[in-house]
């Protein structure tokens, strides 16, 4: 796996120092430049997003880690962020991340499980995203065939990956391979081990999934909105460059641009991946490659100041002792 994501990273590097050659660095640092103090709203869309997708977060945690502060699960989910856009571990080392650090408010299992419920969430809002998205534009604009066949096919398997996910999470089914192989006396005291830590955190699955729907279907529409920020992004870009373009017509280019996203989302870092599928889109929906690629850029440094500011909460979280941990708040309270 490690040697996948290196030979990823690689042809990432490449690809996107293939794009900036063949678009012109002088043309591109005259687009970024003409956006001057519109980059900080752009900026600012970023964490808007991440903001309220942490809402979302909030919504699948359970006892004392649902009680936090929501600036202590702001600042845990952006050092996550940081460790996902800053190191090539394909969105593995920031959940990582993310339990550790919420695993000192309580239980580890339930840091798992609200970790992994969120995650699973949060995918299966950017699915709905693009299958709403798609079915509106993908007949509306030109792709050439075989990357429309390629995009379906590929959309479809994801698709039914992330579906499967759910429903494991919500039969309680995530450990059973580990389960069985205990069983039969397979790896010995170590995978005994982690069959049963894997069994707790199925069960809290399990009564997540049976007790708390109204919670799963609130983080759901935390997390779409979260993502149709994408379109105020999109839409601030185009009217700083004095594109004229509509709202409808960001909503079609960010739909066409989080379907590649989804495509995309084992390149580490999304080196090459993001910057070419701007590129791609905003020469879908009627703009010229080096605005997609201004487009790119403006994206991916919005990301670094906030991947910036996810190591700045790590360090600010990991120095600190633990807090006693807030008294779980009763459903009729303020976390409604």
């Amino acid at each position: 796996m490690k040697k996948l994501h290196t030979i990823l990273l690689l042809l990432g590097v490449g690809f996107l120092a293939w794009l900036i050659w063949h678009i012109g660095v002088r043309e591109l640092w005259r687009e970024l430049a003409s956006l001057g103090w519109g980059l900080i709203p752009l900026f600012f869309c970023e964490g808007l997003g991440e903001m309220i997708h942490t809402l979302g977060w909030r919504r699948c945690l359970s006892g004392p880690h649902r009680a936090q502060p929501y600036m202590r699960l702001f600042r845990i989910r952006m050092a996550g962020y940081a460790i996902n856009f800053l190191t090539p571990t394909a969105a593995l080392g920031g959940e990582t991340t993310r339990v550790a650090l919420l695993s000192v408010y309580g239980r580890t299992t339930e840091a798992v499980s609200g970790v992994l419920i969120d995650k699973a969430c949060f995918a299966f809002a950017h699915l709905l995203c693009v299958v709403v998205g798609s079915s509106i534009i993908l007949w509306r604009i030109r792709l050439p065939p075989p990357l429309r066949l390629a995009m379906l096919v590929a959309g479809a398997l994801l698709a039914a990956g992330i579906v499967a996910f759910l429903l494991l999470q919500k039969h309680g089914k995530l450990g059973a391979i580990l389960r069985w192989l205990a069983a039969r006396n397979f790896g010995g005291p170590k995978l005994r081990k982690a069959a049963d830590e894997v069994t707790a955190v199925d069960e809290a699955f399990k009564i997540f999934y049976r007790d708390r729907p109204r919670d799963l279907l609130i983080a759901l529409g935390w997390h779409l909105l979260g993502f149709s920020i994408g379109i105020l992004q999109t839409w601030l870009f185009l009217a700083l460059l004095n594109l004229h373009g509509s709202f409808v017509v960001a909503a079609t280019g960010w739909f066409l641009s989080l379907w590649f996203d989804l495509l995309t989302f084992a390149v580490p870092l999304s080196l090459g991946t993001l910057e070419g599928s701007r590129i791609l889109m905003f020469e879908a929906i009627g703009y010229q490659a080096i605005q997609g690629m201004t487009f790119g850029i403006t994206v991916r440094l919005a990301q670094l100041f906030w991947a910036v500011f996810g190591l700045l909460s790590y360090a600010f979280l990991a120095s600190r002792p633990a807090q006693p941990a807030p008294k779980p708040v009763r459903e009729s309270a303020s976390l409604r």
